[in-house]
């Protein structure tokens, strides 16, 4: 099986001698934009370009304001630090997730929860957080909910939306409010994905996005914050241009702030490739519905989009029989040329977050030991 696997991968991607797991395309107006921005002296994090891409990104995502930031774990930090988490405070995330979600809560020195995922969004379960908060958490004087034991705030709660296929973001967002939690989403790999015909990053009180090299769409880094809140975007805004008040000529700086603006040059590159967007879903969800088809009867599993998702399958996923085949799935492969790789090792079991509270994880544990990422760039000769 794993022969035949391989060989239908390298028939997707022809005439490679390796196939990566994800690479960008360059194929709209890149080129034309860079080098208009590069003629206008306008690199830097001021420019035409900067100012376009948010206007097209909220208006791509249905949101009434985005502010473009320099990386996604930059802006899931600004979001957070917007919506009001301390040090201290409790962050509710995910073990199934890139480093980046848990890296930007320990910048801020708040505390990490560890609520289980569901097995078909591979995203933080809403019922195992209701669960969990039930069990766990009383209300304060001031109307916020409180760890029992730990007396922590239970700030903010942050659902990745893994591989761009969307989690059950608004039965999450029902729960937040029942417990007076603020919900921002770590979008990071979902531009592009719907879920219930609403863009991913819209049902919380923030989204963030990541533009870095293997997204969907890139401009090598890149990052941005969505929201609807105009008072959050402003000071998201203000903040990731250190905190500088408009002035003529003067410094006036009013509160430490971030050197987080997304430069021009990036910007350029964002615009163009925000003009490919929809073509690139099209294009990566026709590739996986081929790989659906492919695995469809198979001993290995593949793990198709939710329901009521559409999805930008970022990153298509298998799921084989146990970690000893993975093993095996892996090693064959990268052998053969055909790039493929295991989810990322659980956060709780990093040790800098290993102290850190938890609920039952039993789903990501399971998924952990199974799951492998295979190609799943936009293919060239399908554009």
């Amino acid at each position: 099986m794993f022969e035949k696997t391989i060989n239908f991968i390298k028939h997707q991607f022809p005439d490679q001698d390796f196939i990566p797991l994800h690479e960008p395309r360059f194929v709209g107006k890149e080129r034309q934009y860079l080098l208009d921005c590069i003629d206008s002296t306008f690199v830097s994090s001021v420019g035409k370009y900067v100012d376009e891409f948010e206007k097209q990104l909220a208006s791509y995502t249905g949101a009434r304001y985005a502010v473009a930031c320099v990386n996604g774990t930059a802006a899931l930090h600004m979001a957070m630090l917007v919506a009001g988490v301390k040090q201290n405070d409790i962050v509710i995330t995910q073990p199934l997730s890139f480093i980046a979600t848990c890296n930007a809560i320990a910048y801020i020195g708040a505390c990490h929860l560890f609520v289980d995922v569901d097995t078909d969004t591979l995203g933080l379960s809403p019922q195992k957080l209701g669960e969990y908060l039930a069990a766990n958490t009383e209300k304060g004087a001031d109307g916020f909910s409180y760890h029992k034991i730990t007396k922590q705030k239970m700030a903010a709660c942050v659902p990745m939306h893994t591989f761009g296929h969307p989690c059950r973001v608004d039965e999450l967002a029902a729960v937040c409010e029942k417990y007076n939690i603020a919900l921002i989403e770590d979008a990071a790999e979902a531009i592009g994905s719907f879920y219930k015909s609403k863009h991913t990053g819209t049902f919380g009180l923030l989204g963030a996005f990541s533009f870095n090299g293997n997204k969907t769409i890139t401009c090598g880094g890149g990052g941005a914050i969505i929201t609807n809140n105009e008072t959050l975007a402003k000071k998201a805004k203000h903040l990731t241009t250190q905190a500088k008040v408009p002035h003529r000529w003067d410094f006036v700086h009013d509160e430490v702030g971030y050197n987080y603006r997304m430069p021009n040059l990036n910007a350029a590159l964002m615009c163009a490739q925000l003009e490919q967007l929809e073509a690139f879903v099209a294009n990566k969800r026709q590739l996986a519905s081929e790989y659906q088809h492919f695995f469809e009867g198979s001993a290995i599993g593949f793990v198709s989009e939710p329901s009521h998702s559409k999805s930008n399958y970022w990153l298509c996923a298998l799921l084989l029989k146990n970690e000893q085949e993975r093993n095996r799935f892996l090693d064959y492969s990268n052998n053969k040329g055909v790039m493929t790789r295991p989810v990322w090792r659980l956060m709780n079991e990093l040790p800098m977050f290993s102290n850190a509270l938890q609920g039952n994880l039993d789903n990501a544990i399971d998924i952990e030991k199974r799951l492998v990422n295979i190609p799943s760039s936009v293919r060239p000769a399908a554009l």
